[in-house]
């Protein structure tokens, strides 16, 4: 008797590349963030939406434990990486920031050195290794970056004579030289010129093949633009979270179409 043959199979959801679970995040007493459950889809970049003081940045910053450098602050919950809390009491910080990479709303280039030594910052704290292995690295994060073109002939020369758009574009490949699963971005093109946005979203588009995207954006034609999903904060918490098209044309939650519509933010 032939064996019988399954049913197809239902799409599957795309898998989480990074979770939280019942995530809150104080500041003192104050629960900036309160009891936030989503997945962020590997491989897809995720938008963050919502007004200023909503709790967008406090949760991105959690991902990679950045909340906890700020004194007088804590986190309840889980953030799960490959099944992983990164909140276990043996993780290594230092190996969680590796794994998530973040760029924030400026660029932040380290000014004393180099284009080269910029990126090759992050490989140098890892392991001890010659700038001749280091070549190979921060020659291809600079491609990722869609940087290289630009600074090939200039690698020894000031991360600060950079453009800011390059600046930024730096910082990122700065992040991408470790290899991280996720990369979380801040406001990332808040300082930049409209030229500038466009290359860091065209590149970010390229990148989410490569890497798990976590953008948090106030510029919500932005989201529209180069988010798969997108989730709306509002007050410390998670409203709704969908497919971006989903979000921006039918919103399940009135205070979402409220928001994207622009009737208050």
């Amino acid at each position: 008797m032939p064996a019988e043959v399954p049913p197809p199979a239902a799409e599957e959801a795309p898998q989480a590349g990074i979770s939280l679970r019942n995530l809150t995040a104080y500041y003192g007493e104050l629960a900036a963030v309160r009891d936030i459950s989503l997945d962020f889809p590997a491989n897809r970049i995720t938008a963050i939406i919502g007004p200023s003081g909503c709790g967008k940045s406090t949760l991105v910053r959690c991902l990679n434990r950045m909340h906890e450098e700020v004194s007088g602050t804590r986190v309840e919950g889980s953030v799960l990486l490959g099944g992983t809390d990164l909140y276990g009491p043996d993780i290594d910080v230092v190996a969680v920031r590796r794994a998530v990479g973040m760029v924030f709303q400026k660029p932040n280039p380290f000014p004393t050195q180099s284009i080269f030594d910029n990126v090759a910052a992050g490989l140098r704290y890892q392991r001890s290794v010659g700038r001749r292995e280091l070549a190979g690295p921060v020659h291809q994060a600079l491609r990722s970056a869609a940087l290289w073109a630009e600074v090939k002939p200039r690698l020894e020369r000031p991360a600060l004579e950079l453009s800011g758009g390059q600046q930024q574009r730096l910082c990122i490949a700065r992040a991408l030289a470790v290899e991280p699963e996720v990369l979380l971005l801040d406001e990332p093109c808040s300082a930049l010129d409209p030229v500038a946005t466009l290359k860091i979203e065209e590149l970010l588009l390229d990148l989410k093949d490569q890497v798990t995207i976590v953008l948090v954006t106030h510029n919500m034609q932005q989201a529209a633009r180069i988010a798969d999903v997108t989730a709306f904060m509002l007050n410390g918490e998670l409203v709704e979270l969908g497919e971006t098209d989903m979000m921006f044309t039918s919103p399940g939650d009135r205070r979402t179409e409220d928001y994207v519509s622009g009737r208050f933010g």
